[in-house]
């Protein structure tokens, strides 16, 4: 039964109306599954940036955390537990592959594109990449 398979759901979440969207639909299989939600927000550093953590904490820690405590209240208010992790990388679509791997996530559900800039025919990069990459199941919200 699928229902004691998935625990740990993963879902990306950059603010974009795919990622809310994917949100929703994770809020819905935790549901059903009796689930935790994992949201994660990959903060894109170039490779090889010297990062100034001060301004990093103070400017858009900052919108994330209000972003991402947002989505905890949506999922609550669900009846669904919703934990967050902020991390920074060159690469979100590795990063966030990866992190699923660590955190042992039995589903990934990412939005079919996010606010990148260069927008792909179907699916933005991110979401393809974690679609080729990933070793669990991953469901692509448009």
């Amino acid at each position: 039964m699928i229902k004691n398979k998935i625990k740990k759901i993963l879902v990306p979440i950059d603010g974009s109306k795919n990622s809310l969207r994917g949100l929703d639909e994770a809020i819905f299989f935790a549901r059903q599954c009796q689930a935790v939600i994992i949201g994660l927000h990959v903060i894109k550093v170039p490779a090889g940036f010297v990062l100034n953590k001060k301004k990093l904490e103070s400017g858009s820690i900052k919108s994330v955390e209000i972003l991402m405590d947002a989505a905890k209240t949506k999922a609550a208010r669900h009846g669904v537990q919703l934990n967050y992790k902020i991390i920074k990388g060159a690469d979100p679509g590795y990063d966030i592959v990866q992190f699923s791997k660590h955190h042992k996530s039995d589903l990934i559900v990412i939005g079919a594109r996010g606010l990148g800039a260069f927008k792909e025919a179907f699916l933005g990069s991110v979401s393809n990449y974690v679609l080729h990459k990933s070793k669990i199941p991953v469901l692509i919200v448009k």
